[in-house]
């Protein structure tokens, strides 16, 4: 292994990708002082704002995803796609890597294929269980693909994958130590139960609409509850809640300190995002999952079910989360059984060296 090392990390467009990308590069460099590590990510993207913040340099693509929806700016997408490879092969070929990682978001593809093509080895971590059309295609020339989920070899050569989890921060592991701290800092009462909704970084309509229909059954509940809103939706929960006095709801665009919101948390409400899962496992958490029905595949269904399948977790289709959300929440606020079981299953799923065994994997490439 040489002295010095120099890494290449792509992830980003949400913080299902950033804070694994981030936690594979915390690993690499406790492992290895001397590496040298960039980031790229998609300009504009939140991984522009949240790498610097981890101490990292990043430099952005200009690429950007295609809508679902008919929109002008697909229009843009192969000009976009053209640069980004172009400007990809630039910065390989200007930083030299000795390996490049690719953990999702749409940086991701541009820079592995520069990268191959000019032989540098390159790893995958697919966080979802059910792979997307990038990264199978960018699986044939990959050295090394990192998974979360069984049963991965239908989407890649099964001589290349390695079963290592997801990685998450490192700030979750052992919260239960946590607990006294979670309720102050939150102003909630030690005594009562709490439920954790949380919708992403951007939130989730669905889960904040099933709230706010559901806000005499929560008043009723003696519940607590600690709800990220997610920014775009925060200005019409506090607008709705102007008329309610529910001294146990507690409302935030964003929670920055989520250890302590797992911490704080008997049971959580959630999307099912592959890197929310991890972290819901590592933190031993029981929890309802409302897939998102708008991201690729379906992916996000086929994620919760892999809990579900194992009684790890329960699941509420967004279709029906307006009217058996909450209730279901409620319900298994209140089934101590459940919620031990939900729990221990969890735990048993939880990887919490993920990012560890991905940074082994890319250093012996080196």
């Amino acid at each position: 292994m040489k002295q010095k090392i120099k890494i290449i990390v792509s992830g980003g467009g949400t913080g299902g990708h950033i804070f694994p990308a981030i936690s594979i590069a915390n690993a690499l460099k406790e492992k290895h002082n001397d590496c040298e590590i960039l980031f790229v990510g998609a300009e504009g993207k939140m991984e522009m704002e949240k790498v610097p913040s981890a101490g990292y340099k990043i430099v952005g693509l200009p690429i950007r995803g295609l809508q679902r929806n008919f929109s002008k700016e697909n229009l843009k997408f192969f000009s976009r796609l053209f640069k980004s490879l172009r400007k990809a092969k630039a910065i390989v070929k200007d930083f030299q890597p000795d390996a490049v990682v690719g953990v999702g978001g749409y940086a991701s593809g541009p820079l592995l294929h520069a990268a191959a093509k000019m032989g540098i080895p390159t790893v995958i971590q697919e966080q979802n269980s059910y792979a997307g059309i990038t990264n199978k295609l960018l699986a044939k020339k990959a050295k090394k693909i990192c998974v979360a989920y069984e049963g991965m070899e239908r989407f890649f050569p099964a001589d290349k994958i390695l079963l290592t989890g997801n990685p998450v921060r490192k700030d979750l592991i052992n919260i239960a130590l946590k607990k006294q701290e979670a309720m102050a800092h939150f102003e909630l009462d030690p005594e009562k139960k709490t439920i954790l909704v949380v919708g992403g970084s951007l939130g989730a309509r669905t889960i904040n609409n099933s709230m706010l229909g559901s806000l005499s059954a929560i008043s009723d509940s003696e519940v607590q509850v600690i709800w990220q809103t997610g920014k775009f939706y925060i200005e019409k929960v506090r607008e709705e809640l102007k008329n309610w006095d529910i001294p146990g709801l507690k409302v935030f665009d964003f929670l920055g300190r989520m250890d302590l919101a797992y911490a704080a948390a008997d049971m959580v409400i959630s999307r099912a995002g592959a890197g929310t899962i991890s972290e819901l496992c590592l933190v031993e958490k029981p929890c309802i999952l409302v897939p998102s029905p708008n991201v690729s595949e379906d992916h996000q269904t086929k994620n919760a079910m892999a809990l579900v399948n194992k009684n790890a977790a329960i699941m509420v289709k967004d279709i029906d989360a307006e009217k058996e959300l909450v209730v279901e929440a409620l319900k298994l606020i209140n089934d101590a059984d459940k919620l031990s079981e939900l729990s221990a299953n969890c735990k048993a799923l939880a990887k919490p060296d993920a990012a560890d065994e991905i940074a082994e994997q890319i250093i012996a490439l080196t």
